[in-house]
C-alpha cells in the first residue's frame, strides 16, 4: 500500500509542478507559512532550486505579501501577517453591511460578557490561570472566548474601515 501512496503523491507533486510556475509555487508556500522558513525549506516543499526560491521570497518581502526574520545567519520567510488582517477585515467588509456588522458586534460583546459572567473574570487568560486540567467545558468556553475576541477585533475593524471608507468618499 506505501507504494501506491508513494506513486500517488509523487503524481499529485509532477502534476502541480506542470501547471504552475515556480513563483506560483513559491508564493503558495509562503501564503501556508505562518512561521518562517528557510528559502531551501520552502524551496523544498515549493519544488524548485534555493536560488529560486530566494529570487522569489524577495520578490514576496518586496511586493509586501512576505516578512523576514532572522534565525542566526539564515533568512526565515513567512505571510505579512498585517496582510493577512487585512485581507480579513476587507473579506468581512464586503460579505457583510453595516447593519449585519453592529449587529455582530453586540452579539459577541453579549457572548464575552456571558463568559465573563459565567467565570468570574475578565479575560480568557486570566481563566486560563484557573481552570484544571480535567475541565474540558471550560477549556472549551476558553477557545471560544477567545475565537469570539478575535473575531470581535476584527469586526471592530471592518467597521470602521468601512466608516473611513465612506469618509474618504465624501
Amino acid at each position: 500500500m506505501t507504494d501506491t501512496w508513494d506513486d500517488v503523491n509523487e503524481q499529485v507533486k509532477a502534476d502541480w509542478k506542470e501547471e504552475t510556475t515556480p513563483f506560483e509555487r513559491v508564493y503558495e508556500i509562503v501564503e501556508q507559512t505562518r512561521d518562517g522558513q528557510s528559502a531551501a525549506e520552502i524551496a523544498d516543499r515549493a519544488l524548485v532550486s534555493e536560488p529560486t526560491a530566494r529570487r522569489h521570497c524577495k520578490t514576496l518581502v518586496n511586493t509586501g505579501f512576505a516578512e523576514t526574520d532572522q534565525d542566526g545567519q539564515t533568512t526565515l520567510y513567512k505571510r505579512n501577517s498585517d496582510r493577512v488582517l487585512m485581507s480579513r477585515i476587507r473579506e468581512l467588509r464586503d460579505e457583510a453591511d453595516r447593519t449585519e456588522l453592529v449587529q455582530g458586534i453586540k452579539e459577541m460583546k453579549s457572548d464575552i460578557r456571558r463568559y465573563e459572567d459565567r467565570y468570574d473574570v475578565v479575560s480568557p487568560e486570566e481563566l486560563a490561570q484557573q481552570l484544571d486540567a480535567g475541565e474540558a467545558e471550560g477549556w472549551d468556553d476558553l477557545t471560544a472566548w477567545r475565537t469570539t475576541r478575535q473575531n470581535l477585533a476584527v469586526a471592530q475593524a471592518a467597521l470602521a474601515y468601512d466608516e473611513a471608507s465612506h469618509q474618504l468618499e465624501v
